[in-house]
């Protein structure tokens, strides 16, 4: 009976390196080849490149990305919780207040620290 889940397992693991090489190899083998000198500089487009190649970005940018990340995770913990919000009772209506307050608090600490205030500098 154990020996059953091993053979699975070992399935499984063979078809996970397997499939992925032999997706690559096939693909390598249809796609076209013409290599020549342009395809190998950094743009294909033909345009030289101008200036350094890494540019300074601003913090601001990071900030409004996990801004955004957090609150969209929001939204994917309430969409279930309002769906069965019959079934689930006073207990989990409890610890989405929580939840939501917590997040609360954090939207309040990045306006205080005008992480939300866009400057162009």
């Amino acid at each position: 009976m154990y020996t059953n889940n091993y053979v699975i397992v070992a399935i499984f693991l063979g078809l996970g390196i397997f499939l992925p090489i032999a997706a690559l190899t096939i693909g390598k083998w249809l796609r076209p080849t013409k290599p020549i000198e342009e395809k190998y500089t950094t743009y294909e487009s033909g345009n030289e490149p101008v200036g350094e190649g890494q540019i300074r970005f601003n913090i601001r940018y990071y900030l409004f990305a996990l801004m955004f990340v957090i609150f969209d995770v929001e939204t994917v913990f309430l969409y279930p919780w309002a769906v069965a919000f019959n079934q689930l009772g006073l207990f989990a209506l409890v610890e989405m207040c929580i939840f939501v307050a917590l997040l609360a608090i954090g939207l309040i600490y990045a306006w205080k620290k005008k992480v939300l205030q866009w400057t162009s500098v």
